[in-house]
């Protein structure tokens, strides 16, 4: 009984790790950081991805009457506020970093840099225009064909994106032993990823054809970011999970739009 108790609240305070690593929401408590809290941690991303997508999902419905795209400015707005600008951080300094054509130790020095380069604030520009678009155009599908898109990719997909950077944490080594993936990675296996795989196992009881697409999506732009940044930084670190993250997003807003468009042409 003990023993169950305690495996409980080392599995709550991973998830209060989580919240408080990946948004920017208050807890009211402390939660102990040790290995097998950063575990739970990592295993509760999706959990997290979840929550997020839960309170767009939240003020979508509550701000239906609003303009289209009104509406989507102020989901974008909010879905970028709740993580703080922390993954968009690790864009806008990969995109500096790529854009260099330096040797790979410049490349981590400018990824180090405080300061904002040029492709990072392209980078900023473009992904926003587009993700703000994407969530435009599938709030007027879902007005045009009578909800029949569903509401249940508002949660799916933040959470799917932040599988995607466990999945990472779990198969592509940290290029530096230093920083938060690496810190992240250790104890990490298999066993974390099926128990990070739950929430979205659950997801494929309300909707099992989309969450599985977009599933296989997510899975070929995850191994296509993670052999890249193994070819270009020999590893991976914390802003190119933050990267992941964003950029999944963002792919599977893509995916899920593009699917509706030549079903319904």
């Amino acid at each position: 009984m003990k023993r169950n108790v305690a495996a409980l609240r080392q599995a709550l305070e991973g998830l209060g790790l989580a919240i408080q690593f990946l948004t920017r929401v208050p807890l009211p408590v402390a939660c102990d950081w040790n290995p097998a809290t950063r575990r739970w941690a990592a295993r509760a991303y999706p959990v997290v991805g979840a929550l997020i997508g839960a309170a767009l999902l939240l003020v979508a419905l509550l701000g239906a009457s609003l303009p289209t795209p009104v509406l989507a400015l102020l989901l974008v707005s909010l879905w970028v506020a709740l993580s703080g600008g922390l993954h968009l951080d690790g864009l806008m300094d990969l995109a500096d970093a790529l854009g260099a054509n330096v040797s790979l130790e410049r490349r981590w020095a400018i990824m180090k840099d405080p300061q904002v380069g040029s492709f990072a604030i392209l980078a900023l520009i473009f992904h926003l225009a587009w993700k703000v678009a994407l969530v435009w155009a599938l709030l007027e599908i879902a007005v045009v064909h009578e909800q029949r898109l569903g509401l249940w990719w508002w949660v799916a997909i933040p959470a799917l994106a932040r599988f995607g950077a466990v999945a990472l944490l779990v198969s592509i080594p940290a290029a530096r032993a230093e920083g938060l993936a690496h810190v992240w990675q250790q104890g990490l296996g298999l066993r974390d990823l099926a128990w990070a795989a739950l929430i979205l196992a659950g997801l494929c009881l309300v909707a099992p054809l989309g969450v599985a697409g977009l599933g296989l999506a997510l899975g070929a732009f995850t191994i296509i970011f993670g052999l890249g940044m193994a070819r270009a930084f020999h590893g991976i670190n914390g802003d190119m999970l933050g990267a992941a993250i964003e950029g999944g997003e963002l792919w599977l807003l893509l995916c899920l739009s593009s699917w509706w468009w030549f079903a319904t042409a």
